[in-house]
């Protein structure tokens, strides 16, 4: 009788398990349409930022960056809503999402104390530091979320795809320096989600 109890918590911790394999797959696949998705917007807004920056000369052309998340967002919320037609959210899918909003917050804000620090503070070389190193704080934040979604996941592609973003762009900012150029540092970035989102989709078809 205990026997038959051990086998059957025994099944049970083993359907469980595979229940949230399973589950943890198909959200990497999902995920792939979001990493795709913004792949595809970073490098658009990196070069329109580039072009607009380079033929004037004017930096103020990087305000054009939070229009992103107000393209981004909605299609985001809109790939969601099909999804939850037919798969049900769980913990995992949304510990990955609280991962990309918390990033997604944090850039934003740090963008925003950036352009207030620029508007209204005094100390100049002050705000030129902050300013120039603000593109490397922000692509260091995108490769440690990425890195740490891929580790919620349990994907190598995603772990180590984060890990080439976050550390590879910061080298290539203080390779170019803090000029118009560095937006190449997102464009590097969005190709490299875009693949990553081609990879997790192929791998999970």
């Amino acid at each position: 009788m205990e026997q038959n109890k051990e086998m059957t918590a025994q099944e049970s911790l083993k359907l469980i398990t595979e229940t949230m394999n399973n589950n943890r797959r198909e959200i990497v696949r999902s995920s792939g349409n979001y990493f795709l998705l913004w792949g595809i917007l970073l490098t658009l807004f990196s070069l329109l930022v580039y072009a607009f920056w380079k033929t004037t000369g004017n930096a103020a052309w990087n305000n054009l960056w939070f229009a992103m998340p107000l393209i981004g967002y909605p299609l985001s919320i809109w790939l969601k809503n099909r999804e939850n037609s037919v798969r049900a959210e769980n913990f995992i899918s949304r510990t990955s999402g609280a991962i990309w909003t918390s990033f997604g917050i944090f850039a934003c804000s740090v963008a925003l104390f950036t352009v207030l620090l620029g508007v209204f503070g005094k100390n100049a070389l002050a705000n030129i530091v902050v300013l120039a190193s603000l593109t490397a704080q922000i692509v260091l934040l995108f490769g440690l979320a990425e890195t740490i979604s891929g580790c919620v996941l349990k994907n190598r592609v995603i772990q180590i795809a984060g890990w080439i973003t976050g550390i590879g762009g910061v080298a290539i900012y203080f390779i170019l320096g803090a000029n118009e150029e560095q937006m190449f540092i997102f464009t590097f970035a969005g190709i490299i989600l875009a693949a990553t989102g081609l990879i997790v989709k192929h791998q999970y078809k």
